[in-house]
């Protein structure tokens, strides 16, 4: 067989090894972690693709980006907590106010590059992508909020290890529910989309979700 060929008959392989997804939980549950486990939660609340435009040979955008769950939430707040040596207050006061964000706001921090650069920059007039969350239903919500994170510090590029020099980053927020009220993300969802869509292309990245079952009676915010 051609080496064209083997390319072209394994080329689905590829693109279901690389659309397959982690389930997580989105039942905000007392989670017991200690800064080890940062980068395994990390891992789980990340996703990764590219749109490849096959006439033109080239990619048109690479998209990272994580979710910042209740889940993560909790992680990310026991991981900075032992880096800058927060004491028992100070740590569970920020882990408190995490979670109290994310009662309101669904937030993603995301990392892209495109073929040029004006056109990857999602706060600029230039800019070729058009952000939506998308529930199952295909119900979409525009974000309420986008900031580009123009100069990321030592915090951003350790705890997010997409960060670098050839990416932009954004933090990137939506609302937990509709003008109707309905929720944004019901907590029985089987999946959410993150998209990035326009003339040049659409970009997916999909969480999906375990079943939703019991709800915690309470944040827990006793950590080991």
């Amino acid at each position: 067989m051609s080496r064209a060929r083997l390319l072209w008959a394994c080329l689905p392989l590829v693109l279901v090894w690389g659309c397959a997804t982690q389930s997580i939980s989105l039942r905000p549950h007392p989670r017991a972690f200690t800064a080890s486990d940062y980068e395994r939660i990390y891992q789980a609340w990340t996703r990764t693709e590219d749109d490849f435009a096959w006439s033109r040979m080239h990619s048109v955008l690479h998209v990272t980006g994580t979710f910042e769950s209740w889940e993560f939430r909790w992680a990310y707040v026991v991981r900075y907590a032992r880096d800058y040596g927060l004491g028992p207050v100070e740590r569970e006061a920020m882990l408190r106010a995490s979670l109290a964000d994310s009662r309101n706001r669904h937030r993603f921090f995301v990392t892209l590059a495109g073929e040029r650069y004006r056109q990857s920059n999602l706060t600029g007039r230039q800019s070729a992508w058009r952000v939506l969350l998308v529930d199952e239903r295909g119900r979409s919500m525009t974000p309420v909020g986008i900031e580009r994170v123009r100069r990321p510090g030592a915090v951003e590029s350790t705890y997010f290890p997409s960060v670098s020099v050839q990416r932009q980053a954004f933090r990137i927020v939506f609302p937990v529910s509709h003008a109707d009220g309905t929720p944004t993300i019901p907590m029985d969802a089987r999946y959410v989309i993150l998209r990035f869509t326009g003339a040049l292309g659409s970009v997916d990245l999909r969480w999906d979700f375990e079943p939703a079952g019991q709800a915690g009676a309470d944040d827990g915010v006793n950590q080991r």
